[in-house]
C-alpha cells in the first residue's frame, strides 16, 4: 500500500509560497539544496508542496505513470531517475495528466522533453537535462521511498520549495522552524536592500 502524504497546513503553505528558495536553503545550513544541474525547465516556475517520491530505472517511466495516478493534489513528484539523461522520463502528455489531477510539479533527477509545451502549460518542472529521446516503460521502480535527487536525500512528505534559483528540501518535522527562520532571513535581506539604497 502506497503511503499518502499529509497536506501542508494552509498557513505554512501560504507563508512558504512567499519565500525564495535561496532564503530557505540558507536557513537549512545550505545542505538541503539540490545541485545546480537540476534546474528549472522554464523561467518563472515556482512550486511548494509535499514530495511524492519515485525511484525508477534510468530512462524508464513505468513507475512515474503509476505515481501520477496515485499521488494526491498538491503533491510534487520527486523522481530519482539515477541522473540518467539518455532518455526523457516525461513530457507534455504526462504533465497534462499530472496537472489535470492537481499535482503541483515535477522535480526530476534525469531528463525530460517537450520543454516548450511544459512552459505553455505553466507546469512547474525541474530536471537535469532535456532530450527528445523517449523512455522505456518496463520498470523496475518504487513509490514513496527515500530517494536521492540532485545529491540530496528526499523522504516522502518532505516539503519541496522550487523557483528559478533551484530547489530546496525541508524535512517535514522541521517545517515550522524553517519557515520562521526563512521569513527572518528574507526580512533581514529586505532591510539590507533598504540600507544599500539609502547610501
Amino acid at each position: 500500500m502506497t503511503i499518502r502524504n499529509t497536506p501542508l497546513p494552509e498557513d505554512l503553505y501560504r507563508r512558504l509560497s512567499d519565500l525564495p528558495a535561496p532564503n530557505v536553503g540558507d536557513v537549512l545550513d545550505r545542505l538541503y539544496v539540490l545541485e545546480a544541474a537540476v534546474s528549472a525547465v522554464w523561467k518563472g516556475a515556482r512550486v511548494v508542496g509535499p514530495a511524492f517520491t519515485v525511484m525508477t530505472a534510468g530512462g524508464d517511466n513505468k513507475y512515474i505513470h503509476e505515481a501520477i495516478d496515485t499521488a494526491q493534489p498538491g503533491d510534487v513528484l520527486v523522481i530519482d531517475g539515477q541522473a540518467a539523461t539518455h532518455r526523457a522520463l516525461l513530457g507534455d502528455l504526462m504533465a497534462r495528466r499530472a496537472q489535470a489531477r492537481g499535482l503541483a510539479g515535477f522535480v526530476v533527477d534525469g531528463a525530460i522533453r517537450d520543454a516548450a509545451d511544459l512552459e505553455e502549460l505553466a507546469f512547474p518542472t525541474w530536471a537535469r537535462a532535456v532530450t527528445p529521446a523517449g523512455p522505456y516503460r518496463n520498470g523496475p521502480g518504487h513509490l514513496q521511498v527515500p530517494v536521492s535527487v540532485g545529491r540530496v536525500v528526499v523522504n516522502p512528505g518532505d516539503v519541496i520549495v522550487g523557483d528559478d534559483d533551484g530547489v530546496a528540501v525541508i524535512q517535514r518535522h522541521r517545517l515550522e522552524e524553517i519557515v520562521a527562520a526563512a521569513e527572518e532571513k528574507a526580512a533581514s535581506e529586505a532591510r539590507a536592500r533598504s540600507q544599500i539604497a539609502a547610501l
